[in-house]
């Protein structure tokens, strides 16, 4: 007989797995990319009883983003600890495994999915993700050495999303801007901001 009622620590193991196979997928071929049917088919279940755990895309997109935010500092954390790096060379290296996310299993937003996504969100859900954001880069800063207070975590937030969000609109949603030397834009992007970030490191220390 088929299976008609779920205990909660079943839904509770669903619902991770479907946020767990989100991030796998959206990290692997970006968020536009993937679908509800390619997410709900992996973790073997229905498309009703998946939108029985979250009532649009954006909402487990969210979500994905949230299960992410301690793998990204568990990466910091490694690069800053690596011995073969130099402090700005691990800072580099982490800034462009986020541009380049879908080449190292770090999903990122495009310009269109955050509009998109934050059009969804309740104010209180929005509020919610401003905070974990808020705090991840926070604890970036904090991984870099440097002394993060408001002002520091919003300049290093807008500088990096900055980096990240050019190199994915180029051409697409930025069609004037040069395909050829979208690489070029970013590197040089991510070394202004080591730069930025190394005068505060600097002005940190006692």
């Amino acid at each position: 007989m088929p299976k008609v009622a779920y205990s909660e620590k079943d839904r509770e193991r669903i619902r991770d797995a479907l946020v767990s196979v989100g991030l796998e997928l959206m990290a692997k071929q970006g968020i536009q990319h993937t679908t509800v049917e390619q997410i709900y088919k992996k973790v073997g279940i229905s498309r009703t009883f998946f939108y029985s755990f979250f009532p649009t895309k954006e909402d487990l997109i969210v979500e994905t983003l949230y299960l992410q935010q301690p793998k990204i500092i568990g990466y910091v954390k490694k690069l800053m600890a690596d011995p073969a790096l130099s402090w700005r060379d691990a800072v580099k290296q982490f800034l462009c495994a986020c541009c380049y996310g879908e080449k190292n299993g770090i999903a990122v937003l495009t310009i269109e999915e955050q509009q998109l996504i934050f059009k969804r969100l309740s104010k209180e859900s929005y509020h919610v993700f401003r905070q974990k954001q808020f705090c991840l880069f926070g604890e970036i800063l904090e991984n870099f050495g440097i002394k993060a207070d408001t002002a520091r975590i919003h300049l290093f937030t807008n500088l990096s999303l900055t980096a990240m969000i050019v190199r994915r609109a180029i051409p697409d949603t930025l069609p004037l801007f040069v395909p050829e030397a979208a690489d070029e834009t970013v590197d040089f992007q991510l070394d202004a901001i080591v730069d930025a970030l190394e005068k505060l490191k600097t002005s940190s220390m006692p």
